[in-house]
This record gives C-alpha cells, sequence and structure tokens, in this order.
C-alpha cells in the first residue's frame, strides 16, 4: 500500500517562536523516520507529508494514498488532535488510529471521565473549574490533583499540582486558568502506583498488549507523573511490567472497557492509579500515543515485551487496514 504519514515536528514550531512546553507533544524527525522505515520493511511504500496545512495543500492537487498513518498531533484548540482525521474522512479516505470525536473527547480529560464513568469503570470524584470563582464551589475532600484539562505530555502538572488545601488549590487554578486558557481538572487525589497499560485493537478486536508500572525515583519532583519528571524522565522514573497477576488482569480489564466505550482504535494507552485502599481507577485514555522508539510509553511496554518496532507498526497497520475502502462519491466531489 502507499501509506502518506501526517506529523507536526517539534522543531518547526520552536523556529517559529514557540516553547519547548507548547510543543512537548509534537514528534521529532526521527520518529517519523523510523515509523517510515518500518513501513517500508513491511512492503509498503511511505510518503511523509507533514502536518494539516500540507496535508491540505496535497489533497487539493489531488493526491491520495491507501492509507494514511495519522500521528499529528495538532497545535492549538482541545479539538487540535482531531482536525487531520476529520479532513482524511472528508476526502473518504482511511487512517490510523482513532476518529476526531473521540480524539477531542479523550482529549478533554473531564469530558472522557464522564463517558467512563457513566459507563460504570471506576474514576476518582472530580470537578472543573472554568473560571476562578468555580474554585469556591468544589466539593470534594483534600489532598486533590489539578491539571489543564486538555493537555498532554503533563503539560501543566507539577508538584504544586497535589494540594492540601483551599488555598493552594485557588493559587494552582489561578496559575493554570491564566497559562492555559482552558479549564483545570481537580480530581481527588490518589496516591498508589502508577500504571499505563497499552492496547492493540479496535472493538471486540481490542487486546491488552501490556500493564506497565512507572516508578518514580529519588530526583524526581513529587506529585506524580509531572511534566519535569515526563521531559527528563532517564535516571529519575524507570518502567516495569506488572507481575502481580490480580492487579494485571484488574488493570488490564478496565483499561480495556474504557477503550472500548470511549471508541478506541488500533493502539493507545489508558492511564490508571491505584487509590489508597489498591482498587485500580481510570485516569485518562490516549489514543494518539507517542511512537518515538525506546522514549514513548507504548515503544517503551514493547521493548519490556520483547516486541519489536516493526512488529508493533505492523499491529496497527493490521488493524486500521479493514477500514480501507474505496472513496466515497460524495467525498470524490466534495474533493474536487
Amino acid at each position: 500500500m502507499k501509506i502518506g504519514i501526517t506529523f507536526d515536528l517539534k522543531q518547526v514550531y520552536l523556529e517559529a517562536g514557540y516553547s519547548p512546553e507548547e510543543v512537548a507533544e509534537l514528534d521529532e524527525p526521527t520518529t517519523v523516520d523510523a515509523i517510515a522505515r518500518a513501513l517500508a520493511a513491511l512492503g509498503h511504500r511511505p510518503d511523509p507529508i507533514g502536518g494539516l496545512a500540507e496535508l491540505w495543500a496535497r489533497l487539493a492537487r489531488g493526491e491520495r494514498w491507501d492509507l494514511v498513518f495519522n500521528i499529528a498531533e495538532g497545535l492549538v484548540g482541545s479539538g487540535r488532535e482531531a482536525l487531520v482525521p476529520a479532513l482524511l474522512e472528508a476526502h473518504g479516505l482511511a487512517y490510523t488510529f482513532s476518529d476526531p470525536a473521540t480524539l477531542a473527547v479523550c482529549l478533554h480529560k473531564a469530558l472522557a471521565k464522564r463517558v467512563v464513568r457513566d459507563a460504570g469503570i471506576p474514576t476518582p470524584d472530580f470537578a472543573l473549574v472554568v473560571e476562578p470563582e468555580d474554585v469556591e464551589s468544589v466539593a470534594l475532600d483534600y489532598p486533590l490533583f489539578a491539571k489543564p484539562a486538555a493537555e498532554g505530555s503533563s503539560k501543566g502538572i507539577s508538584g504544586a499540582s497535589l494540594v492540601a488545601n483551599a488555598s493552594e488549590l485557588r493559587a494552582i487554578c489561578g496559575r493554570l486558568l491564566e497559562r492555559y486558557r482552558q479549564p483545570v481538572l481537580v480530581e481527588r487525589y490518589l496516591p498508589g502506583r502508577e500504571l499505563t497499560v497499552g492496547l492493540l485493537g479496535t472493538g471486540r478486536e481490542a487486546r491488552v498488549l501490556a500493564v506497565m508500572e512507572l516508578l518514580i525515583g529519588p530526583g524526581a519532583e513529587p506529585g506524580g507523573y509531572t511534566y519535569r519528571n515526563k521531559t527528563v524522565w532517564e535516571g529519575i522514573v524507570s518502567q516495569r511490567l506488572v507481575e502481580e497477576e490480580d492487579l494485571a488482569r484488574e488493570a488490564g480489564a478496565i483499561a480495556l472497557a474504557a477503550w472500548r466505550v470511549l471508541g478506541g482504535r488500533d493502539a493507545g494507552r489508558v492511564d490508571l492509579k491505584l487509590d489508597a485502599g489498591g482498587r485500580v481507577q481510570f485516569l485518562e485514555a490516549n489514543p494518539l500515543a507517542g511512537l518515538a522508539p525506546g522514549a514513548s510509553d507504548l515503544t517503551l511496554m514493547c521493548g519490556l515485551l520483547g516486541v519489536g518496532y516493526e512488529d508493533l507498526i505492523q499491529s496497527i497497520v493490521e488493524s486500521a487496514a479493514s477500514r480501507v475502502v474505496a472513496l466515497l462519491p460524495a467525498a470524490v466531489e466534495t474533493a474536487r
């Protein structure tokens, strides 16, 4: 198959004046190159496209692909991850990973928690702070944890996110509202072990790849998987597969249930944490998980399992290939 690759590169935006934190979710050229090499090794014809603007221009010129391998994160707004998939759908083109609705819901963590809570999946109690005065109506027991509602790569999460009283909550919510210009998710703090579950496949065919524990070591910022800890993780954060069968089974079942109810496709992650009683709780889902070799959580757990990068890419393509269909007549007319 001729497979296009859509992506957003950090360096492009850094050169335009954006900060390293603002582009934290975007990719390095090495990741795009690794995907292209894996696709070529699998017998496909990779074609790097770029982001939304480059895709738009090439579609306007009449270019098409059998499948698009999409890792484009976008940069602005809570719908940023949905933009490239929406454009591809408008042109009747199949692509890897989740659809616009799933990407938009999962990026907004409060919306995702409402969906999984409605499905009976355990998640810590939470409130959404939209304006500074909303802090006064937060009726949750301390300690609490505050973070931007629609960011990835732990952006906006720091040691100050863990708050012990109303004064600290007002302070952190004020800073986050001003800096990120979006609502703040405030949820009951879970003191237990931090887990992430890798998933492959779609719907009934979805399965658990692995359950991995994140170990925050000495020298790390307190409070959990903060932006600093995630950015400079080597030496302060380590990973291991969960060996306890009961815990791995429970975590896998909760993650798989969340993945299915949220509509995750092909591959991704669900982040979980244990409460004070050792019960597994849903935190968030990442249906557009990073694929940086040896650095992103999904590829790290593949390394722990002995699963090669090429094998991971093959699984993703095989899952998405079931959606490869001829262009719909309406989409063809729209493209013209």
